[in-house]
This record gives C-alpha cells, structure tokens and sequence, in this order.
C-alpha cells in the first residue's frame, strides 16, 4: 500500500524553516556552523532535505541516523538487554567533545510504535536518564552563553497517525497547518509570529507578576515567580511553538491540577493524571493509567517539583486536534489554547539577567529547579489566569484560551 509523503515543495519549505529560522534563536545558521542532525529512516525524506539545506548555506553536518523499524529498534533492545552497570555507563570523552565542537542540534522526530517501550522497566529508563545528565548540563550551560541553540520537529509516520486516530495525510495536514508550510515564505511568517509573542512575553514582563493563581473545572493552583523571573516565547526550539511560559520559583507551588491530554513518555502512554502540590513538591499523583510509570518518573530526583508554567493563545496556534505527541500537544490551539506544566528541570533563560554569571548556590536560591528530567503535562480545558503584580495588585492576564493583557 503506497503511503503519504508531503510534496517536495512542502519538504523544502519545512526544512527552510528548520535551517534558516528555528536554529540560531530564530536568525538560521550561518557559513561555517557545525550542526548535529539527529533522525531516523521513517524521517528520511525530511532529513535528507535538511542536510541539503545545511550544505547550501555553508554548514557543517554530523548526522546520527538509526533504525526506525520497532522490530529492529535499538532503544528497545537495550532496555530488554542491559545491565545496571550499563545503565550507568556515561562516555563523558565522547559528549565533552560533541558539545565542545557542535553550535547547533537539530533533531527530528518520527516514531513508527509511539508505545515502543510500554513493556520496559520504567526504572532502568529513569537510570539511563541519570547517567546523561552531565550531557544535559553541558548543553545547558553552552545554551545560556549563547554558543549553542537547538531545535526539534516532527515527521508524520502512519504509527503517529493511528495513535492519534488520524489518517497520516490528516496528520500531515496538521503539520502543514502548524507549520505554515503552505505559505509563500513560511521563514517570514515564523519570524512574524515571533515578533508577535514576544510582545506578549514583554507585556507580561513589563507587569512585574510575582504570584499566579490559576484556577477552572479541572484546576485550583497557585505558582510563585522568582524576583527575576523572564517570560520567553518561540524563538525556534520547538517547531511549531506558539506557547509563552516562564520557570517559576517552585518552592512556591501548592494546590491541584488535573490534565485531560494524556502524556505520551518512555514509550508509553499515561493518561487521567492528576497532581497535588504542598509547599512546592508534589503529594499525590493519580493516573488512570500506567499510574506506575509516574510515579517511577515523579521519583526522579527533583521530578517531583515543577520547572515550567505554559500557556498558549488560541489565536497563534492551528493545531485542532490531539496529535498524541507533547511537541504538539502543548501548543495546541482550539477553543481554550492550552496550558501545560513541567515537572523536573527549569529554563534558565527565564532569568531578567546574565544567566551564565549565576552560580549553582545562587540559582538554588531563586527556586530554579534541574533534574534530569523535563516532563510537559497538558490541559486544554477552560481556566482563568489571575496574577498578583509586584505591588499587590491582581489582574487577569488569560482567559478563555486567550492572553488579556
């Protein structure tokens, strides 16, 4: 049966976007930056046309390319074969070295099981997840001195489309859609949506919001911001992106949240979750399903407080319907937009200062969390956002899936 692979036009115009806006905050990359191009052979039709585009602008390319086939994964073999000793093997030579010649990461993301890892022990998965943190810091810490940008998005496969009750050419159209691949020059409509979150993020900023109160049907939580705290917006790490989010200071977390869009993870689908807070950490968690995974990733050490606060104006984003992915899922649009929490690590650009000048004692301070996990949770049900500002006056910033500022 012959499958549905969007036009050539279309794959040039996505992977323009890719090179010349998402990498490099927005501004694309220039002659002579070394990009790792992660991807798989489902995603080939799309990796094969963002090489290209490296090439043309002067880049330099170090692919990973693997197997994709779930029979064949790599992923899944490990995790039904290794060891503890394994699981904590770290090839710290090999990534020092990647991160010291690398400027940008480009990854693609295309799976042909979406529940490949659903029979792996959750455990060895959060393990694994320990031994890179080192890798995960040294990107972290190259990002904040602005030496490094990354990016990822999303390649349609029919695994995709059946999780989320799509056809593929459906689920490509949401791509399209979100993408605005079908525009004359998608890279001139991303940078102007870029200019228009941003004037969101500093609308938000320029308040001087110290508390948020969040509150609907589904949710009743409040969340504290460090005296710092910066609002940031799409800049090209996500493709598509259209959410404005913020770290908060998590010691100041308390109340209830629950989400009615599963959260697909490790392989595995987790759905009906519900989180409570007390004095920044999470109490209880409830899930109607896989409730043990979550509760194996919750006991990450520092997953169990929150590291992100999302919201997304409905107005931005074209994404309709559940794709049964987070990089979607989190920016979907529809009726109320969307709001999403993370629980484990922080962003440390959401900082109103020179992020790379602030040691580790001082970011502890502030309330800015990191782990070696980031896991974004999603709602998109109806809710208010009221902020209490700097001088104690409160003002509703969201409602009905819009910004009011």
């Amino acid at each position: 049966m012959k499958t549905y692979v969007p036009s050539q036009k279309i794959r040039e115009k996505y992977a323009d976007v890719m090179v010349n806006y998402a990498l490099n905050g927005g501004k694309g990359i220039k002659k002579g930056d070394v990009v790792m191009l992660q991807g798989n052979e489902a995603a080939k039709p799309l990796f094969t046309e963002i090489y290209r585009m490296i090439i043309k602008k002067g880049g330099h390319v170090i692919p990973f390319y693997s197997i994709s086939e779930p029979e064949y994964s790599l992923e899944k073999i490990y995790y039904q074969e290794s060891s503890n000793h394994q699981d904590a093997f770290f090839p710290e030579k090999f990534y020092k070295g990647l991160i010291e010649t690398i400027d940008h990461r480009l990854y693609i993301h295309a799976e042909e099981d979406s529940l490949l890892l659903k029979n792996s022990d959750p455990g060895k998965i959060m393990k694994r997840g320990e031994s890179m943190k080192p890798w995960k810091q040294w990107c972290s810490d190259k990002e904040n001195q602005g030496k490094y940008s990354w990016t990822i998005c999303n390649y349609g496969t029919q695994g995709m489309a059946d999780a989320a009750g799509l056809s593929l050419k459906e689920y490509w159209q949401q791509i399209i859609k979100a993408c605005y691949l079908k525009d004359k020059d998608p890279v001139a409509t991303w940078r102007q949506l870029q200019k228009n979150m941003h004037k969101i993020a500093q609308g938000l900023d320029d308040l001087n919001i110290r508390k948020i109160h969040m509150f609907g049907l589904d949710m009743d939580i409040h969340i504290l911001l460090p005296e710092k705290a910066k609002w940031l917006s799409g800049s090209g790490c996500n493709i598509p992106s259209f959410e404005i989010f913020t770290s908060p200071d998590w010691r100041g977390t308390h109340g209830w949240i629950r989400f009615n869009q599963p959260l697909y993870r490790y392989g595995n689908k987790i759905e009906g979750i519900y989180l409570e807070f007390k004095k920044g950490k999470v109490v209880k968690v409830r899930a109607s399903k896989n409730q043990k995974l979550l509760e194996e990733m919750i006991a990450t050490k520092n997953a169990n407080k929150l590291g992100e606060f999302s919201l997304t104006d409905s107005r931005y984003s074209k994404i309709t319907k559940p794709m049964a992915d987070t990089l979607y899922d989190e920016n979907m649009g529809g009726k109320y937009g969307n709001t999403h929490v993370a629980l484990g690590s922080s962003f440390r650009d959401a900082y109103e200062g020179d992020s790379s000048t602030v040691t580790e004692q001082q970011w502890k301070e502030m309330g800015y969390n990191f782990s070696s996990v980031h896991t974004d949770i999603i709602s998109t049900t109806d809710r208010t956002v009221v902020a209490t500002l700097e001088n104690g006056d409160k003002k509703v910033i969201y409602k009905k899936g819009k910004f009011v500022i």
